[in-house]
């Protein structure tokens, strides 16, 4: 898959790379915008970090060109491809301090004294790192270490940030924080960057524009939001989104009303799509968003009866989980401060407008749009 932007910094062409003869990226093409960020997601083993670490020159690429500003990097050192890698654990010397640490690559490019201690102070500031300088690793906390990991990288003023699952360590209230400061640090430094995360709240919250990858491949290119309302299989559909998109086997039944997802003696209207013209008896996947079921009829939707299971409580929010047949099936509702009116619901109602129809077979979209650019 081809997704093209105006400007290239980092291009990989037909990028592929072999363990022997275990294909683990299987022929890669991506053009990430100058001072864009861009997420690559995707559950473990899909070749995300593999492919980030073949942009840092970590891993040999076994076929395919790698550019970074116009020029083919394949065969250049990690050190002089100018990109800087914030890593996962980290990655401090224990026996320096804070500053010793952000200075760390600075010194071994023999950049003058002052330089260093300017450069130092000017990131130390923009991190809040400055009351710290002279501790070492072990004295500050995971979400301070982290700050530091990013400092050394910031203080090289490379032409790529590559981020590899940085905030995996962090407690889920570090984890919000440092994905607000990474938000922050990239509009304000306008670096190109590219950042690994198996988790798609990460890559939503904090991308220009996400890749979805599976088993080496990109399933998807394009915007949060762009993923979330028009996925291009059941795979993104299920894999972005929290809760996921609930998918229901069904068959197309069409009358003079219009067409209709069967399921276990129920139906969905469906919207109307060229692909369902003349689909009678195939078999589709129905998809609907929990945040787009209501529990109340409205125009246009379909009434589906549902066994509740349990109601998981989220403050202003509430999961419902229910089951449509034997197929687990998620309500996202209001709670309007609490949760009685909630209990009892045996019927939801599903917008036309808002289901989203997959082939039963190839588990592709119907109606796909693929986004310019």
């Amino acid at each position: 898959m081809n997704n093209s932007v105006q400007q290239p910094n980092v291009a990989l062409k037909s990028i592929v790379k072999r363990y022997g003869d275990v294909e683990v990226v299987r022929g890669i093409d991506l053009e990430i915008a100058d001072k864009e960020f861009v997420v690559l997601v995707g559950p473990s083993g899909c070749g995300k970090s593999t492919t980030l670490r073949m942009i840092a020159g970590l891993e040999e690429i076994s076929d395919g060109e790698l550019y970074i500003e116009d020029r083919k990097v394949n065969l250049v050192a990690p050190k002089d491809r100018d990109v800087a890698m914030v890593f996962q654990n980290y990655a401090l010397y224990p026996h320096l301090n804070v500053a010793g640490n952000i200075a760390f690559g600075l010194n071994i490019r023999k950049v003058p004294k002052d330089e260093i201690n300017r450069l130092v102070t000017e990131v130390a500031e923009i991190l809040g790192l400055t009351p710290y300088l002279e501790r070492r690793p072990a004295d500050l906390s995971g979400g301070q270490r982290q700050r530091v990991a990013m400092g050394r990288a910031i203080v090289r003023h490379p032409k790529v940030f590559l981020f590899d699952e940085p905030l995996s360590n962090l407690d889920a209230k570090l984890r919000t924080q440092m994905r607000a400061e990474i938000k922050r640090l990239h509009k304000r430094l306008g670096v190109t960057s590219v950042y690994v995360t198996h988790d798609q709240v990460e890559a939503m919250t904090l991308a220009d524009r996400i890749v979805v990858m599976a088993d080496g491949r990109i399933e998807q290119v394009g915007t949060p939001m762009e993923l979330f309302n028009n996925p291009v299989n059941t795979f993104v559909a299920s894999f972005m989104g929290s809760p996921p998109m609930n998918q229901l086997d069904a068959v197309v039944e069409s009358n003079a009303e219009g067409s209709f997802a069967m399921f276990g003696g129920q139906k969905i209207a469906l919207p109307e799509l060229e692909e369902l013209q003349g689909a009678d008896g195939r078999k589709v996947v129905v998809g609907v968003r929990p945040e787009h079921v209501f529990i109340e009829p409205t125009e246009d939707s379909s009434p589906i009866k549902v066994e509740l299971d349990l109601i998981e409580t989220l403050g202003s929010e509430a999961l419902l989980h229910t089951h449509v047949g034997d197929t687990p099936f998620v309500v996202k509702a209001e709670t309007h401060g609490d949760i009685d009116h909630l209990s009892s619901i045996d019927t939801i109602y599903i917008p036309t407008r808002r289901v989203k129809v997959f082939d039963g077979e190839t588990q592709m979209a119907y109606g796909f749009v693929k986004a310019e650019g």
